[in-house]
């Protein structure tokens, strides 16, 4: 068991001395087609795991870690801002990693790569499918096999999303350090609030339901005076991620020496995908409503996005996760109609703390 700080500050989770992880709702894309980033809409909430300890499932306990609340086929991507120093990023899908293909090693590896390097990632929308692409992080419960666990393993017992992050060595955390100083830069500005879409200026209050804010969520309901003690726990549903469209994202080959990185974790933490009803039940709060439609977001005229680094350069697809097929090859299209955004719409980006609770990490 890794032993490193883990912390959530708001919605947002603190690994080691510096990585920032937050977890952003936006809309689901189309299953056919490549497309330009999708909006952010607002931060997923996160809970520990540990404040409610009478709850949630004995086997999450044990886990340690957080949670969140999704809904069946809600779309969400992983924003990296705020993180300052280099650091390398292990993300699984019910331990398979996201990069790579290969099951979840708990050890950095290169052929493949098996990790982001961050602050030159500045989010993951998916898995990544090479070329330039990835292709959607979309939430399904455990048995149908339609998560990328069930197809790359045969089997669905882990779900969730699981990170460890690396820190670079001492020798070269100090050499990169050096550089920084030489080149006088000054800081980076800091993470966008809740707002933000995908790093850009927080989206203004108001307007088409406040959406690009997050949603508000409502304190946790006390129980009544004389009110009969809880039962016990039961057990919740579990989810895992499958995958949806396609888009355009890259994601970044390490330029650094392999011996550049810390060879053991900083922080590791297992993150729980909770249903709505599982959610009221644990936390006594209510989820946020679930995501406006992508038609309707699309025809206000709202945002999408495009990012480019030129200087970065893009990790070949892997035979394994080429062959994940959609959610809809087992829970059927839903019919959503799709309003594809206009050129102006899609808006081109660029590359661009303060201590929470300690998380506990478990036995996973």
């Amino acid at each position: 068991m890794v032993t490193g700080s883990i912390r959530v500050d708001g919605n947002t989770l603190l690994l080691g001395d510096g990585v920032h992880v937050r977890f952003i709702r936006t809309l689901r894309l189309p299953e056919s087609g490549t497309h330009a980033l999708p909006p952010n809409l607002g931060e997923f909430p996160l809970r520990r795991v540990e404040d409610y300890p009478d709850t949630v499932p004995g086997e999450w306990l044990a886990k340690g870690g957080v949670m969140l609340p999704v809904y069946l086929r809600e779309a969400m991507w992983l924003s990296f801002g705020g993180t300052r120093e280099p650091a390398a990023l292990q993300v699984g899908v019910g331990k398979v990693c996201a990069v790579s293909g290969e099951r979840w090693s708990g050890r950095l590896a290169r052929d493949p790569q098996n990790y982001v390097v961050l602050p030159r990632q500045p989010w993951l929308d998916g898995i990544n499918s090479g070329d330039g692409t990835v292709r959607q992080f979309v939430a399904v419960p455990l048995g149908l096999g339609a998560t990328v666990e069930g197809q790359v393993t045969g089997e669905e017992t882990t779900g969730g999303v699981q990170l460890q992050a690396f820190p670079l060595g001492p020798q070269a955390l100090e050499r990169w350090r050096e550089g920084e100083r030489a080149r006088l830069l000054p800081p980076p500005p800091p993470a966008p609030g809740g707002g933000g879409l995908y790093g850009g200026p927080p989206a203004p209050s108001g307007g088409f339901g406040g959406y690009g804010a997050p949603a508000p969520m409502r304190a946790a309901v006390p129980a009544a005076p004389g009110a009969a003690a809880p039962a016990a726990p039961a057990a919740a549903p579990a989810m895992g991620l499958g995958v949806g469209g396609s888009m355009r994202q890259e994601v970044y080959r390490d330029d650094r020496a392999p011996t550049a990185w810390a060879p053991e974790p900083a922080a590791r933490v297992f993150v729980h995908l909770v249903t709505p009803p599982a959610w009221r039940r644990i936390t006594g709060e209510e989820p946020p409503p679930s995501p406006v439609d992508r038609a309707a977001y699309t025809r206000a005229g709202l945002p999408w996005f495009d990012y480019y680094d030129e200087s970065g350069h893009d990790l070949p697809p892997t035979g394994t996760l080429g062959q994940v097929k959609p959610v809809g090859d087992w829970l059927g299209d839903d019919h959503t109609p799709w309003t594809p955004p206009t050129p102006h719409q899609i808006t081109p980006l660029g590359p661009t703390p303060r201590p929470g609770k300690p998380v506990r990490d478990g036995d996973w």
